[in-house]
C-alpha cells in the first residue's frame, strides 16, 4: 500500500521542532533558532542579494548538469555497448572516479584562471564518470531479443533509441539524474567558494569569516528548499509520467 502524501512532509515539522529546542537550549550564536535564520533569509531576499546570487548558481548548475549528463550518457552507453571502447576507457574511468573533485578544481583553476569556464568544467568533469557508470550498466542490461525484433522490424536509429532502448534505460538515467543534481549542486558550491565573486557559495565563504552562521545557514535552506522544489515539480512527476510510457512504449515497440 502506498504511503499517504502527507507522509512525505512529516519530518520537515518534527525536525523544526528539534532544532527550535535545541537551539533554545544550548543558547549560543554557533546555533541560532529557525525563527533567526528565517528572518536572515527573509532579509537577504527583500534586498536582491539572495535571488541574484541563487540565480547566478543554479545557472551554474543547470549549464554543468546539462553538459554532464550529454556526455555521461554518451559515454555510458558507448562503453556499454562496446568492449573493445569499455576497455581502454575502463581505466581513466575509474581513474576519474576516485579523483578528489577538490583536486581538479584547483587544477583547473590554476591551468585556466579564475574564470567562469574553469568552474563550469571542474564540475563537469567530476559529475561525467558517475553518470557514465550508472548508464553503463544499463546499457549492459539492454534484452538482446528486444534488439532483435527491433532489426526484424527494421527500427530506424531513432525508433530503437526511443521504443527499444529509452524504457529500459529510463530507471538508469532517473537514477542518473537524482545524484547528478545533488552532487553538482555540492560541487557548485566549493567552485564558487574558491575561485568566484559571486553565488551562494561565495556568500557562505564571506559568512565563514564573520562566523554568521545564521547566514550560512539561511543561504543553505534556500539553495536546498530550490533542489527539493526541482525534486517535487520536475524529477517525481517525469517519473510517475515515465513509468506508465515504459510500460506503453515497450507493447508499441
Amino acid at each position: 500500500m502506498k504511503p499517504a502524501r502527507w507522509t512525505y512532509w512529516v519530518m520537515l515539522p518534527l525536525a523544526l521542532v528539534f532544532w527550535a529546542i535545541l537551539a533554545r537550549i544550548l543558547d549560543t550564536a554557533l546555533l541560532p533558532g529557525p525563527a533567526t535564520v528565517f528572518e536572515t533569509l527573509i532579509a537577504a531576499a527583500q534586498s536582491g542579494e539572495l535571488g541574484h546570487h541563487l540565480g547566478v548558481t543554479l545557472r551554474r548548475v543547470l549549464i554543468s548538469f546539462v553538459l554532464a549528463m550529454v556526455l555521461g550518457v554518451v559515454l555510458g552507453v558507448w562503453m556499454g555497448r562496446s568492449l573493445l571502447a569499455n576497455a581502454l576507457l575502463d581505466p581513466l574511468l575509474v581513474l576519474f572516479l576516485n579523483l578528489p573533485a577538490l583536486v581538479v578544481i584547483i587544477l583547473l583553476y590554476v591551468w585556466f584562471g579564475l574564470v567562469e569556464t574553469a568552474a563550469v568544467m571542474a564540475v563537469v568533469i567530476n559529475k561525467v564518470p558517475n553518470v557514465a557508470v550508472t548508464v553503463r550498466e544499463g546499457a549492459r542490461s539492454l534484452d538482446p531479443q528486444l534488439e532483435q525484433m527491433a532489426r526484424v522490424y527494421q527500427f530506424t536509429d531513432w525508433q530503437r533509441v526511443v521504443h527499444v532502448w529509452g524504457p529500459q534505460l529510463f530507471p538508469y538515467l532517473m537514477a542518473a539524474t537524482r545524484g547528478g543534481l545533488a552532487l553538482i549542486w555540492k560541487i557548485v558550491l566549493v567552485v564558487e567558494l574558491l575561485g568566484r565573486s559571486d553565488g551562494i557559495g561565495f556568500q557562505l565563504h564571506l559568512a565563514f569569516q564573520v562566523f554568521d552562521v545564521a547566514s550560512i545557514l539561511a543561504h543553505s535552506l534556500a539553495f536546498v528548499g530550490v533542489v527539493q522544489l526541482i525534486e517535487l515539480v520536475v524529477l517525481q512527476p517525469m517519473e510517475r509520467r515515465a513509468s506508465r510510457w515504459r510500460t506503453a512504449g515497450v507493447t508499441h515497440a
